[in-house]
C-alpha cells in the first residue's frame, strides 16, 4: 500500500512493531541524536523513533531512523518487513522497469494549513532543531527534499530535480546548502548564475517514505524523480504546487520552505558529520534566502542521524544506489549479473559478471568509474564471477583470497574526480581509483589453476528449504 504522507507511514511502522515512541522527557542534545545513533546498532530490524517530550520545546515532534533498517525500508516499498537485502534490490529493479509513472496533482495539501512569509519568517518557530554530532557547526536539515528547475528549460518536468543535500540553518530566514558539483542542482545553479539570476527552490521536510528514497537516487539529469516514485509506489505520486515558487512539491509534506539560492553568494558552512563517517570542514557554500514557510499544524520534524556506518542514511541510499549502476551497466554489458553499491553511497562497488574473453572484467570495472554516479563516488570497484553473490561478503572475500593476483589484477587509475567529501583524497575532489579483478581468468588470459573448483552439490537448494522447514523458519 502506498503512503501519501509521513504520518500514515509512521502508523504503519507502529502497527508492524517498527516504531518506538519515546515518552519520557529527553534533552534535545545529546539524547535525540544519541538515541538514533543507538537505534542503528539494533540490527536489520531496528525501529524508527518518535519523540514528543523534549526539554525546552513546546509540542515538539521529531521522527528519527524512519528508514533506518531493512525492515523499515521494506515497509516503505510495501514489502513484508522480513524481506532480505538482495530481494529488496531485485524488487527495486523490477519496479524501475515500470518507470515512468506520471505524478498526480492534488488540491488542499496538508502543509497549507499555516504559513509565514517575508520578514515574518522564523524557522526556529516551526522546527525543533537539534545538532546530530558534537562536532557539527550548527543545526542541519539533512533529510529534506530540495525541488528545483532547469532555468534554461523551466517547463520541462523531466529536467526538474528533487534531491537531498545537507542544509545548515544560518538564521531565522537564512540557510546554507552544499551542492556537490556532480549533482543536478549544481548544474542548475551554474546556469542561473551565468545569467546573473537566483535559483528558486522549495525545500520539503517530513515526506512520505518513497520521496526520500527517490530524492537520494542517482538518476540521470533528464529523469523525473516523481515519475520514479510512482513506479516504486505502484501508484502515482501525489504532488501540489508550492504557492510562492510554483514548484511541484510532495502533497503530503509536513513543511514546505520556499526561497532562492542567491546567485554568486557564498558563506562558510560546516563542519558536519557526513555519510563518510568523518567530519567535513568548513567551506564556502551557497546561501538560501527563505521567503515563505508553509506547514502542517504541529508538524513532525523528520531528522536523520549520520555517522560511522551503518546508520539510517546507509539503509536509505543502499538499494537506490545499486540499481541505477546495474541498469546502466546492463545495457552495455548484458553479462553483468548483479551490483552491490551499498557501501558509503557506492564509494565501493562490487559487480558480478560473466566474461566474454580475457580482460573483460577489468573493462567492466573501468566503465563503472565513468558512469554518472561512478564519476563522483566509485573509488574502488571489485569485479567477481557470475557465481559469486556480491551481497554475500564471505563469498566476495573468498574471491579476493583466491582469484586476485596483486601483480596483475589491481588497476590504479590516477587523478580521477570524486566528491570533495571523500576523506581519502589528498586534494579535495581528486583521487586515484582502484579496480580489483577477482574473477577467474579466461582465454587468452591463461593464468592460475582454476580447473578444480569445488561447487555446491546439486541437492543443496532443496536441502536449504528442508532445513528451514525443520527449523521452523
Amino acid at each position: 500500500m502506498a503512503h501519501d504522507d509521513l504520518r500514515s507511514f509512521l502508523d504503519c511502522l507502529e502497527k508492524e512493531g517498527q516504531l518506538l515512541r519515546i515518552t519520557e522527557e529527553v534533552s534535545p542534545e545529546p539524547d535525540v541524536a544519541a538515541a538514533a545513533n543507538a537505534a542503528c546498532r539494533l540490527g536489520d530490524n531496528a525501529p524508527a523513533l518518535y519523540f514528543d517530550n523534549i526539554t525546552g520545546f513546546t509540542d515538539a515532534r521529531i521522527a528519527m531512523n524512519v528508514h533506518g533498517s531493512w525492515a523499515n525500508h521494506a515497509l516503505a516499498l510495501g514489502l513484508p518487513k522480513n524481506s532480505g537485502t538482495r530481494e529488496q534490490v531485485e524488487e527495486f529493479i523490477g519496479r524501475w522497469a515500470k518507470f515512468p509513472v506520471r505524478p498526480e496533482w492534488r488540491d488542499n495539501p496538508p502543509w497549507a494549513e499555516n504559513s509565514m512569509e517575508g520578514e515574518g519568517v522564523d524557522i526556529f518557530q516551526v522546527l525543533p532543531l537539534v545538532r546530530l554530532n558534537d562536532g557539527d557547526g550548527g543545526f542541519y536539515l539533512d533529510k529534506a527534499a530540495v525541488v528545483s528547475r532547469d532555468p534554461e528549460d523551466p517547463e520541462n518536468s523531466d529536467k526538474q530535480n528533487v534531491g537531498i543535500y545537507r542544509i545548515e540553518v544560518k538564521g531565522k530566514r537564512k540557510l546554507a546548502m552544499q551542492p556537490v558539483p556532480m549533482h543536478d542542482i549544481a548544474l542548475q545553479l551554474r546556469k542561473a548564475e551565468e545569467v546573473g539570476e537566483d535559483l528558486p527552490v522549495a525545500i520539503t521536510l517530513g515526506n512520505e517514505p518513497v520521496i526520500s528514497i527517490v530524492a537520494s537516487t542517482p538518476m540521470r539529469y533528464d529523469e523525473n524523480e516523481y515519475e520514479l516514485a510512482g513506479a516504486l509506489r505502484g501508484a502515482p505520486a501525489p504532488i501540489a504546487e508550492a504557492p510562492l515558487t510554483g514548484l511541484p512539491v510532495p502533497w503530503g509534506s509536513e513543511v514546505v520552505i520556499e526561497g532562492v539560492i542567491e546567485g554568486r553568494k557564498r558563506e562558510i558552512e560546516g563542519p558536519f558529520g557526513e555519510f563518510t563517517g568523518h567530519y567535513s570542514g568548513g567551506r564556502n557554500m551557497t546561501v538560501i534566502r527563505i521567503d515563505r514557510i508553509s506547514y502542517r499544524t504541529d508538524p513532525i520534524f523528520e531528522h536523520l542521524y549520520i555517522g560511522m556506518p551503518w546508520t539510517e542514511v546507509d539503509y536509505l541510499i543502499a538499494a537506490n544506489t545499486c540499481v541505477p549502476i546495474y541498469q546502466q551497466l546492463k545495457k552495455e554489458f548484458p553479462e553483468v549479473q548483479a551490483v552491490n553499491a551499498m557501501y558509503t553511497h557506492g564509494l565501493v562497488v562490487i559487480v558480478s559478471t560473466e566474461k566474454r574473453y580475457g580482460g573483460f572484467a577489468k573493462s567492466v570495472g573501468l566503465r563503472v568509474l565513468t558512469l554518472p554516479h561512478g564519476l563522483g563516488y566509485a573509488a574502488t570497484v571489485i569485479v567477481v564471477d557470475e557465481d559469486i553473490d556480491p551481497f554475500n561478503l564471505p563469498q566476495v572475500l573468498w574471491a579476493l583470497s583466491v582469484k586476485m593476483n596483486p601483480r596483475e589484477d589491481l588497476v590504479v587509475v590516477p587523478n580521477l574526480p570524486v566528491l570533495e567529501l571523500a576523506p581519502q583524497a589528498q586534494s579535495p575532489g581528486i583521487v586515484d581509483k582502484l579496480i580489483i579483478d577477482a574473477t577467474t581468468p579466461v582465454a587468452p588470459d591463461n593464468r592460475g589453476n582454476y580447473s578444480t573448483q569445488v561447487h555446491d552439490l546439486p541437492e543443496v537448494t532443496e536441502w536449504v528449504q528442508r532445513l528451514q522447514q525443520i527449523a521452523g523458519k
